[in-house]
């Protein structure tokens, strides 16, 4: 068995974006790792094109709670790719499961 420095755990499929009391319907690719330097689980990904997120981000939404079926965080919404995706990121427990370690 191998160890690796960073072991990314992650969520690709349907989540939701919550803008306050707005929710709007998104398909994302998250991806994350502990970091031990700072003793906290950084996660990121990208929201696939969706015009409403579009509208909402450049009218001044930088932040939102991520929903996905097995979990909620809040994380900031920055650079559009050239696709028209959104890179979403957050420090904190993530919006998706993660596997336990196991001990052996």
């Amino acid at each position: 068995m191998s160890e690796h420095e960073h072991d990314e755990e992650g969520y690709t499929g349907p989540a939701t974006l919550v803008f306050g009391t707005d929710e709007v319907a998104v398909e994302v690719e998250l991806r994350g790792y502990f970091q031990p330097i700072d003793g906290r689980y950084h996660w990121y990904g990208r929201v696939k094109k969706n015009d409403e997120v579009t509208t909402r981000v450049e009218a001044g939404a930088r932040t939102a709670v991520l929903r996905t079926p097995t979990g909620e965080a809040e994380g900031t919404l920055t650079d559009q790719d050239p696709w028209g995706r959104y890179r979403v990121g957050g420090i904190s427990t993530p919006p998706y499961k993660i596997e336990e370690p196991v001990e052996h």
